[in-house]
């Protein structure tokens, strides 16, 4: 369990929409001789659909259990900046059109809110 405050209300993940927490290549480990060069693994190479997997998850719950995760994402995403909940919602609409409804919804916005939202980080 952390005990240090876990960077308070500072950002800790990367990428984020403020330039915070950069990755450092200069800080990496070096590459490892086992049977010719092993290095990190760098997931975004060969990974494009982020997508598929949260939306058959999603359609596997019943209805109470997806209203439940509609309240809570949208809890959890009520004091974040306009952008970021239309982010979010337009990720969850990738997955199944219902669920980004839905938190759509739970945050108080409607689709054609969130489709027509624009700003520079989105």
């Amino acid at each position: 369990m952390r005990t240090d405050g876990n960077y308070g209300s500072n950002l800790s993940y990367e990428p984020n929409s403020f330039g915070e927490w950069k990755e450092q290549p200069e800080h990496k480990e070096p590459p490892l001789k086992i049977e010719g060069d092993a290095y990190a693994f760098n997931y975004r190479e060969d990974d494009d659909d982020y997508f598929s997997q949260p939306g058959n998850l999603f359609r596997k719950m019943n209805e109470k259990q997806k209203q439940l995760l509609f309240d809570n994402t949208a809890t959890a995403l009520g004091g974040a900046q306009r952008f970021i909940q239309v982010r979010h919602i337009r990720n969850c609409f990738q997955a199944d059109p219902t669920y980004g409804t839905g938190v759509a919804l739970a945050l108080g916005m409607t689709m054609t809110e969130v489709e027509s939202f624009t700003h520079p980080n989105l």
